[in-house]
Parts: C-alpha cells; structure tokens; sequence
C-alpha cells in the first residue's frame, strides 16, 4: 500500500478504519525530512498491519489543529479513527514498528 497524503477534506474517511500511523509534517522540517524514508520502508514492510497518513501541517491547519499537533514531526497512530498512541521527534523505524506491533 502506497502513503497517503491527508488533508483536511479527505482525513476523516483516511484514518476512519483500521490502525493508521499519521505523520504530521512540514516541507521545511529537518527531522521531517529524516523520518520520511523510514516512513517509506515501514510501508512497505507492514502494510499489511497499519496504513501511513502523510498531514503537511502547513496546507492542512485544520486537521493538525484538531489534533493539538504543536510540534513535528509527530506521528499518531489511531485505530479506528481513536487515537491510540503518539510519538513527537524523529524514531528509528525499529521504534515505530514496535509502536505499531502494540497496537496491532
């Protein structure tokens, strides 16, 4: 399964079923840019178990508002639309598939 780009229109219906690990990010965030590949591997790895929802929090405000989203990246990883955990700051794929694993 390929990585979403969320916004605020398609967000809901995005992370309505199933585990969903949400990043929320921004074009000119360093450790942003360092957790994307990670994000891609993991996809690519676990996409049988969690869906990754990629949020720019610069063109989607409502969305990251919603979620009190006050630094990044943070990733949330929601099961069925509920938030279930969340990390802030770059984590080595090994911590988010952990993260995921829990949950899953």
């Amino acid at each position: 399964m390929a990585i979403v780009h969320g916004t605020d229109q398609n967000f809901s219906e995005e992370v309505a079923e199933g585990l969903v690990l949400v990043d929320f990010w921004a074009t000119w965030c360093g450790p942003c840019k360092m957790i994307a590949p990670v994000l891609e591997e993991l996809d690519a790895e676990m996409s049988d178990k969690v869906k990754i929802v990629k949020v720019d929090v610069d063109q989607n405000q409502e969305t990251a508002g919603n979620y009190g989203i006050m630094s990044i990246p943070t990733l949330l990883l929601l099961k069925d639309g509920e938030t279930v955990d969340k990390v802030v700051g770059f984590r080595p794929k090994e911590a988010l598939a952990e993260l995921v694993e829990k949950h899953a």
